[in-house]
């Protein structure tokens, strides 16, 4: 069997020498942002100005994807240049190595990001959320201030830069145990945070990084600020809460039910998070108070926005925003993402820098979180692609762009397993689960409500060739049975409740009788 080569051993880049400073580099990420959820990229009922303004300072790529649209495995993809056959994450869990492969993250994709922008002479800050395995990882940040939604026990809250910060600068709202809304059953009800606008986690995040930005020194700085928002629960603070009517929202987009539930993952989620029932007026506030937190996040990113210009070599300093993958709100009947309906995997893409790339662009081209680590060693003068692609140069009008994108979900091998094929106006899925296929033409039917197998069976028979072809590798080898993609027979998933309380507050769950709770009180 072929085996695979380790990073260590592949040439490692090295920094080019010129005459022309390195830039500054700023990477910004929201959580569960939609590409349809920004005013600049035709929404007209959001206001997002700020980043309008980004838009308009560089190019929007209209066809960037997260390849494994759930948060863990997009943030291992971002962090490592590596689709999920490499890193092994393919949900919110890691997977064991495949056969050859070595047994960590980094021997298998290289140094990750950070890591490697500190080699090439890189000032660093990691600011928000990073949702690492294990959660104490060391990610290669010389400033690392965690900020995570979840705190399974009391080390991990206060190992938490944010929660601390609550603890000791603001004592009052201590107690709070939601400090971005409540979760459980309330994952998907609309709800105001508990936070003051002003020591939110979104707050804090943007005050954290304009500190880091305003730094002085003669190193350029590579800084990654990751918001929590608007992944739920929905709790914009006051006045963003009530910043969109739920009567002007548009209601959910849904096409027929064996089209939009033939992922099994949809329903299987939808009962997770108490949103099984979730009707069309429902979902409308929930999107007024989804959009209140977008509002809410653009004014903090403006601060960081002016915390840039601020500075004398803002013109050299490249910004990179993205999200890690959307949210379905509703659309196709779904909730949450893990599917690879452009609602949950099509992602807002911006790169600006005004030294070197176009204003005011749109590119069509196909994009995806992997190239980010292409984009910022690119950038710093010792370009390292990995498995992604040159985006900097397709931006600036020349390089290479992809032809075939590909998604994964799920670890091969299982009835989760899913991949999805992107090329040209064509997006085809393959799901293990049964072996259930579907396409759709994007350009002619953007919110996937045709389903084309029977109308194009040869462009869906070529596309899951593609894909197999991609899976024919020792990382990929076994989605496959007998040269073809495996198929296991359908089978519903016993359907189970997610809970997520302040365990390290002690809280496990809802007590088995109402009065146990106040027992000891």
């Amino acid at each position: 069997m072929l085996r695979l080569k380790k990073r260590d051993q592949m040439a490692k880049p090295n920094k080019k020498e010129s005459s022309i400073p390195q830039p500054n580099i700023l990477y910004v990420m929201t959580d569960q942002h939609r590409y349809d959820a920004i005013r600049a990229l035709g929404n007209e009922d959001i206001y997002t100005p700020n980043l309008d303004r980004l838009a308009q300072r560089g190019v929007a790529f209209t066809n960037a994807y997260s390849t494994c649209p759930v948060c863990v495995a997009a943030r291992y993809t971002i962090r490592t240049g590596c689709e999920p056959p490499t890193t092994r994450v393919f949900s919110n869990g890691i997977a064991p190595p495949a056969p050859g492969q070595a047994e960590s993250i980094p021997e298998r994709c290289g140094p990750y990001l950070a890591r490697t922008m500190r080699d090439l002479g890189y000032r660093t800050f990691g600011i928000g959320k990073f949702h690492a395995n294990p959660w104490e990882e060391d990610l290669g940040y010389e400033t690392y201030l965690r900020s995570e939604e979840n705190y399974g026990n009391a080390q991990r809250r206060k190992g938490d830069a944010y929660a601390q910060f609550i603890a000791e600068q603001h004592p009052a709202y201590d107690f709070i145990e939601g400090l971005m809304g409540e979760r459980t059953e309330m994952y998907y009800m609309p709800q105001m945070s508990a936070m003051p606008a002003e020591q939110t986690v979104e707050a804090w995040a943007a005050d954290r990084a304009v500190e880091q930005i305003a730094r002085a020194g003669e190193e350029p700085y590579f800084g990654f600020v990751s918001f929590i928002g608007p992944h739920p629960p929905l709790a914009p603070p006051i006045p963003f809460n009530r910043m969109y009517d739920p009567d002007r929202m548009p209601s959910p987009v849904c096409g027929d039910l064996s089209i939009d539930h033939m992922d099994e993952q949809i329903p299987w989620m939808n009962h997770a998070i108490w949103a099984d029932d979730i009707n069309d007026s429902h979902a409308r506030v929930l999107k007024a108070r989804y959009y209140g937190e977008i509002t809410y996040i653009d004014e903090c990113l403006g601060r960081i926005l002016d915390a840039v210009d601020a500075r004398d070599d803002a013109d050299n300093t490249l910004i990179c925003f993205f999200s890690d993958h959307g949210d379905h709100l509703g659309d196709h009947r779904a909730w949450q993402k893990e599917s690879f309906f452009e609602a949950s995997c099509h992602v807002p893409f911006f790169l600006s820098w005004p030294e070197r790339l176009p204003r005011d662009t749109k590119r069509a081209d196909l994009a995806c979180l992997t190239d980010l680590f292409a984009i910022a060693t690119g950038a710093a003068g010792a370009l390292d692609k990995r498995e992604g692609c040159d985006l900097l140069a397709v931006a600036e009008g020349g390089g290479e762009a992809r032809e075939y994108l590909f998604g994964y979900y799920g670890q091969p091998g299982t009835p989760q397993f899913k991949v999805m094929v992107r090329h040209r106006q064509w997006k085809y899925v393959f799901m293990a689960n049964g072996g259930r296929e579907q396409l759709f033409d994007i350009e002619a039917d953007p919110q996937e409500l045709k389903q084309l197998l029977d109308t194009y069976p040869n462009e869906a028979r070529h596309l899951r060739q593609v894909a197999i072809g991609a899976l024919d590798n020792p990382a990929g080898e076994s989605a496959l049975s007998a040269g073809d993609l495996e198929v296991f027979p359908y089978a519903e998933r016993p359907l189970q409740r997610i809970y997520q309380f302040d365990r390290s507050r002690g809280v496990e769950g809802f007590p088995d009788r109402p009065e146990d709770l106040l027992i000891g009180d």
